[in-house]
C-alpha cells in the first residue's frame, strides 16, 4: 500500500479521497460518513465541535501525529487464532475458524453505530478496509476464540468487526491487542446477541506506549440473552473505550467491568452507555483504575431506563487507587430513569494506598514493593474475578503481575 499522509482530520479526509475507490462496502455510507467526519471533526482537536462525551479527553495530539500507510513486511503472530496486522487479516498467521468472514470480502455497515454523531465511528466507517465477522449458529457452543490485533507502527487503521450469536449460541471472545512504534487503532465492533446466547468478550490491549487506541464497541441483547464483557487496559498513550449497549429484550443481561493500570503520562478514558428498553433487565458495571506517575484515567458510564422497562436491575461502581500525587482521575457516573419500579444505584470512590495495611506488612517482615503489590493484587482482585474462566483470567493476572513488576523496577 503507497504512504499517504494523514495529519488531523484534514489529512483524515485527504486519505478517503484517495482511497475511496478501492474501499470495499457501500460507496454511499462512506461518503457519508465523511461528511460526518468532516463536519464533527476530531474531539479536541483545533476543527473539533466541543462535545460533552469528549469533555475529559481530547484527542488533540492525534490531530497532531503524522500517519502513512502499513510498512508491515514481515510479523510474527501472537498465538491469536485471528491475526490482524495494521488492520488487515493475515491468513498466514490464522487458523482456521467457523463462521468467519472478512470484512474485505463481505462488507456491510451494520444499523447499531452512529457515526452521523460520534466522529470515531464516521471515521471508522470511512476508511474501514478490513475486519472479522464473526457469526455462530443457533444453540452452537463455539468455544473459545481468540482475535489478535497488531500494530507496526506509523499506520492508522480502522478495523470493523461483526459478532453475531444466534439464538441459544455461546461463544468466549478474547481480543488481544500489541504492537510498537506510533500507530493509530481505530476499531468498531457490532455485536447482536440473540434470544438466550452468551458471549463473554474479554479484551486485552497492551499496546505500544506512543499507540493511540480508540474502540467503540455496540452491542444489542435479545430477551434472556447475556453480554459479559471485560476490558483490562495496560497500553497506549491515549485509550479510550466506548461501550454501548442496549437490552432490547425481556430478562437481558450485560456487563460491562474493567480495569485500567496507568502509569507515565498515560491517559486512558473508559465511556460506557447501557440503554434498559425492556422489564427485568440487569446491568452490572465494575471498573477498577490503578494510577501512577503523571497518569490519567476517565471513567464515564450512564445507565438508561426506558419509561416501560420496569423491574431494572443496574448497578455501577469506579474506584481508583492513586499511587502518586501527581496521577489524577475524572468519574462521571450517571442515572436517567423514567421507569418507577426500578433498583438502580451508582458510585465511585477514590484513594491511595492504606498506609496502615502497609505499615502492617512492613512491620510483618514483608518488604515494601511487595507489600505494596499484595495491596495492589487486593485492590483489583473484585474486577478480575469477575472473568469466570480460569484460563483467561490466569492471563490478565500474568499481565497485571508484569505491569506492576515493571513499576517497582
Amino acid at each position: 500500500m503507497s504512504a499517504i499522509s494523514t495529519m488531523g482530520a484534514a489529512g483524515f479526509l485527504a486519505r478517503f479521497e484517495a482511497l475511496r475507490d478501492s474501499l470495499p462496502g457501500c460507496a454511499a455510507e462512506r461518503a457519508a460518513a465523511a461528511e460526518s467526519f468532516r463536519a464533527l471533526g476530531l474531539p479536541g482537536g483545533t476543527s473539533g465541535r466541543r462535545s460533552e462525551a469528549w469533555k475529559y479527553t481530547s484527542l488533540r495530539p492525534l490531530a497532531e501525529a503524522d500517519f502513512a500507510g502499513s510498512t508491515a513486511d514481515t510479523v510474527h503472530g501472537d498465538g491469536a487464532d485471528l491475526v490482524f496486522v495494521d488492520g488487515v487479516f493475515r491468513p498466514d498467521l490464522s487458523t482456521t475458524v467457523p463462521g468467519f468472514t472478512q470484512f474485505a470480502e463481505a462488507p456491510a455497515f451494520g444499523p447499531l453505530p452512529r457515526p452521523d454523531r460520534d466522529p470515531l465511528v464516521a471515521l471508522n466507517t470511512m476508511l474501514a478496509a478490513d475486519g472479522a465477522v464473526l457469526r455462530v449458529p443457533a444453540g452452537v457452543n463455539a468455544g473459545i476464540v481468540r482475535l489478535g490485533s497488531i500494530g507496526t507502527g506509523a499506520s492508522a487503521f480502522h478495523p470493523r468487526h461483526m459478532i453475531h450469536l444466534e439464538q441459544g449460541a455461546s461463544l468466549i471472545l478474547l481480543e488481544t491487542a500489541t504492537g510498537n512504534g506510533a500507530y493509530l487503532h481505530n476499531p468498531v465492533t457490532e455485536i447482536t446477541v440473540a434470544e438466550g446466547a452468551h458471549l463473554t468478550h474479554i479484551r486485552l490491549q497492551d499496546e505500544a506506549t506512543d499507540a493511540f487506541h480508540l474502540a467503540t464497541i455496540y452491542a444489542e441483547v435479545a430477551e434472556g440473552g447475556t453480554y459479559d464483557g471485560f476490558s483490562l487496559i495496560l497500553g497506549g498513550r491515549v485509550t479510550r473505550t466506548e461501550i454501548h449497549a442496549v437490552l432490547n429484550g425481556k430478562s437481558a443481561t450485560a456487563h460491562m467491568n474493567g480495569a485500567q493500570l496507568l502509569t507515565g503520562t498515560q491517559h486512558a478514558d473508559f465511556t460506557s452507555v447501557v440503554r434498559h428498553a425492556e422489564p427485568n433487565g440487569t446491568s452490572r458495571q465494575t471498573v477498577k483504575n490503578v494510577l501512577n506517575g503523571r497518569s490519567r484515567g476517565v471513567f464515564q458510564g450512564r445507565i438508561e431506563v426506558a419509561r416501560h422497562a420496569q423491574k431494572t436491575d443496574g448497578y455501577q461502581m469506579n474506584q481508583a487507587l492513586l499511587l502518586s500525587p501527581d496521577a489524577e482521575i475524572d468519574s462521571k457516573p450517571e442515572l436517567e430513569i423514567f421507569a418507577d419500579d426500578v433498583k438502580c444505584s451508582h458510585g465511585a470512590t477514590v484513594g491511595e494506598l492504606d498506609a496502615e495495611q502497609l505499615f502492617y506488612l512492613r512491620s510483618r517482615g514483608v518488604p515494601d514493593s511487595e507489600a505494596r503489590a499484595l495491596l495492589v493484587r487486593a485492590f483489583l482482585a473484585e474486577a478480575l474475578d469477575l472473568v469466570t474462566d480460569e484460563a483467561i483470567r490466569a492471563i490478565l493476572e500474568q499481565r497485571v503481575d508484569a505491569w506492576w513488576e515493571r513499576q517497582a523496577a
